[in-house]
């Protein structure tokens, strides 16, 4: 009886050890967010769940608001937390020196997403970057085109005078979507020199749907007469905001709002005229940083101290309810653009066959995997 107890013992530590070695080796990443439940962020978080769900992953998230402190603050509170790798979507790029640094201290695998360091910008930290044996790389939009695209439509509109709202001062994707509209009028009012552009500087709305109902009426009250608002992004309460201010002044379809985040309700914003049209259908962004994480981590996506990984993600315009039908088929609702197995065979791509997916997603992409 002895001999059984003391072989029954041993079996159930021999099992506890077993239990606790694959609990160890169960990857697990971190997502550092300016918010995982606001429209844009919510969508993102979605996303991710289920790549977590269907690949086996941990994940943990940290919402930081893309204030400066706790952005850098959101990669020492996941790297402590034991996290294999990171995501993270930050503020400005000088933040990335920090972060960086953290990782390769605590040995723990970086990708951005909705970012991209400039190495003229920010020399050093792409430097960094470059040489880091951690940093992955980063997703991210052109946000240079999708600026003078928006702009573009504006002008065919009949637009003349915009007004400009972006979400925080110095932020990376920001300055490429200004530089995007700048461009953008620029090459309007060449072509069109009896019919010009005139677009204001940018007041900010930061990421809530009060200030960016603030900043859009003191834009109105100061330029009464702009026929044009571009609220640049700031994961979507701050255009929500926007459109609110414009609807209380009886503005509502007399000042065109283009934006890059699309709302849940886009398709009645058109409608209304409350929006005149959007770029975005973008959450699926962070979903392949995860992909590029989770192969670092698994050994499957060699890492380089001379270089990274730099996946270009496209941005999807809208400007009419007939436009936005085709994207809500497939991209809201209860669908998401990936099923579970089209997930899991994304994550056993090679790196050029996943940058090629990526750079395939589009509204007619979905359709012909997912119509019946």
């Amino acid at each position: 009886m002895k001999r059984f107890v003391a072989l029954f013992l041993a079996l159930v530590m021999v099992l506890s050890l077993v239990v606790t070695v694959h609990a160890e080796d169960k990857i697990k990443i971190g997502i550092s967010i300016w918010s995982s439940t606001d429209t844009l962020g919510s969508e993102c978080k979605r996303i991710i769940d289920a790549a977590a769900a269907a690949l086996g992953v941990e994940t943990q998230w940290v919402d930081q608001a893309h204030i400066s402190e706790q952005v850098t603050a959101s990669a020492e509170t996941l790297a402590l937390a034991d996290c294999d790798g990171i995501i993270i979507c930050n503020s400005a790029s000088a933040e990335m020196g920090s972060v960086i640094k953290t990782c390769d201290e605590n040995e723990v695998y970086v990708a951005q997403f909705f970012r991209v360091i400039d190495p003229e910008a920010n020399p050093d930290e792409y430097a960094q970057a470059c040489a880091s044996k951690y940093y992955v790389g980063a997703v991210h939009e052109s946000e240079f085109d999708n600026g003078k695209t928006l702009v573009t439509i504006l002008g065919e509109k009949g637009c003349r005078k915009i007004g400009l709202e972006g979400w925080e001062p110095g932020d990376a994707t920001f300055l490429g979507r200004w530089n995007g509209y700048k461009a953008g009028v620029e090459e309007w009012n060449a072509a069109h020199p009896d019919d010009q552009i005139v677009m204001l500087e940018p007041q900010y709305g930061r990421t809530t749907t009060d200030t960016g109902r603030q900043a859009a009426e003191a834009i109105i009250d100061a330029n009464p007469d702009i026929d044009a608002l571009i609220v640049a992004g700031g994961g979507g309460d701050t255009l929500l905001g926007a459109i609110a201010g414009i609807e209380a002044k009886g503005l509502t379809g007399k000042i065109a709002v283009v934006s890059t985040d699309f709302l849940p309700d886009l398709d009645v914003k058109l409608e209304t005229g409350a929006m005149a049209a959007e770029s975005g259908g973008h959450y699926a962004d962070p979903f392949f940083a995860f992909l590029m994480v989770y192969n670092a981590i698994k050994g499957n996506y060699e890492t380089s101290t001379e270089g990274f990984y730099d996946m270009v993600f496209p941005y999807m315009f809208v400007a009419s309810p007939e436009d936005y039908a085709n994207y809500a088929l497939y991209f809201t609702g209860t669908e998401l653009p990936y099923y579970t197995d089209e997930i899991v065979n994304l994550a056993a791509l090679p790196y050029d066959e996943l940058a090629a997916a990526c750079g395939a997603l589009s509204v007619e992409d979905v359709v012909a995997r997912h119509a019946k």
